[in-house]
């Protein structure tokens, strides 16, 4: 952050040097000008008054005019806010990164995920136990499942969990609360939650085709929710999921084409398998989508799950991520007519009624 501020108090300088000089050239020649009786007899109709004034207020016209073009056209470029329209946060993935603001306010909030890299990916935002940084993350946790994974990798699954138990006891109090579905290469999601004031980390663990987790490559990140409340409202869904361990995945409503938001209530969360809870991802499927593949690959802790390629002949679109119970989140997409499924995260998601397909018709 002192860098920051630094390069932006060095650059206001440069500016201020910058108008400086243009103000005394301006002075210069235009003091000749006003020597010049033929110029100063054509303006004097229009700047009444001695030669003096009229030079002063040809001055201050020229010198307010280019600052004021500079000013605007530094705020463009140096201002955070142009991170930030209409009330929709912009995240956005180039290169196993989260391009996105640091502090963000509390309250409803709405995220606007636009994934321009090659691999899939999602943003899982956890809330932190207080005084726990991303630096004891990088530290403390992701070693663990760096080298559990390794493990699994390596055909040593029993191993390989119980590397898990060498968690920091701590991480149990991690909450997560909310984010994104998957959200393949070249799309956007948009997806709505409220959040209270805090520390939180925001993270994708999809893993790279050698199995490393895109939280381990930098996609984790910091982000602080201020006390400032946000000017969202929560949204008016047009299609309603209920998601629980008991029920799966339940929707009635038939989904028509356009644009369409969807709200994911959590009627319970539970800790599956795969250490984490049920979630909601929306996915269109081409003629060639194979779902048994889809199911299988829905589990990160399984050496093919989770991995980059996502399989082949299906096009995330977002969804919402793991929330606790009682939670409700929101997604807004726009259908096309085809074939679509709702999946969750987890091991086996067919056998416990989260994975659901539907079709919008022309």
């Amino acid at each position: 952050m002192g860098v920051v501020i630094f390069k932006l108090n060095w650059k206001n300088t440069l500016n201020a040097i910058f108008l400086m000089a243009h103000f005394f050239w301006l002075m210069e020649h235009l003091t000749k000008l006003s020597q010049n009786p033929i110029i100063m007899k054509s303006t004097k109709p229009y700047l009444p008054g001695t030669k003096q004034n009229s030079l002063m207020l040809l001055i201050l016209i020229a010198f307010v005019g280019l600052h004021s073009c500079k000013s605007d056209k530094d705020r463009e470029v140096d201002d955070p806010i142009q991170l930030q329209k209409d009330n929709v946060i912009q995240i956005v993935t180039e290169n196993m990164d989260f391009q996105m603001p640091d502090t963000i306010p509390s309250g409803w909030n709405t995220f606007r995920y636009k994934n321009m890299s090659p691999q899939t990916h999602f943003f899982l935002v956890d809330k932190y136990p207080q005084g726990k940084t991303l630096e004891d993350v990088k530290t403390l946790v992701m070693p663990v499942f760096d080298n559990g994974m390794k493990l699994i990798n390596e055909g040593k699954s029993e191993e390989g969990f119980a590397e898990f138990g060498k968690l920091p006891e701590w991480f149990s109090e991690v909450v997560f609360v909310g984010g994104s579905g998957l959200i393949s290469p070249g799309n956007v999601g948009k997806t709505t939650i409220k959040l209270d004031p805090g520390y939180y980390i925001i993270e994708c663990y999809v893993k790279m085709s050698n199995g490393v987790f895109h939280s381990s490559m930098g996609m984790a990140k910091e982000l602080i929710v201020s006390d400032d409340v946000s000017d969202d409202s929560e949204p008016s869904a047009d299609i309603k999921i209920n998601i629980s361990s008991t029920e799966g995945i339940v929707f009635n409503d038939s989904i028509q084409r356009g644009l369409q938001t969807f709200s994911v209530f959590y009627e319970d969360q539970i800790t599956h398998e795969n250490f984490v809870g049920h979630d909601i991802n929306l996915a269109r499927l081409s003629e060639n989508a194979d779902l048994e593949a889809l199911d299988n690959w829905m589990n990160w802790s399984d050496p093919k799950g989770l991995i980059d390629p996502a399989p082949e002949g299906v096009t995330f679109l977002g969804g919402v991520n793991d929330m606790p119970t009682g939670s409700t989140g929101y997604f807004t997409v726009t259908l096309e007519p085809g074939n679509y499924v709702l999946i969750s995260e987890v091991p086996n998601p067919s056998s416990k009624n989260m994975l659901k397909t539907f079709t919008v018709s022309e």
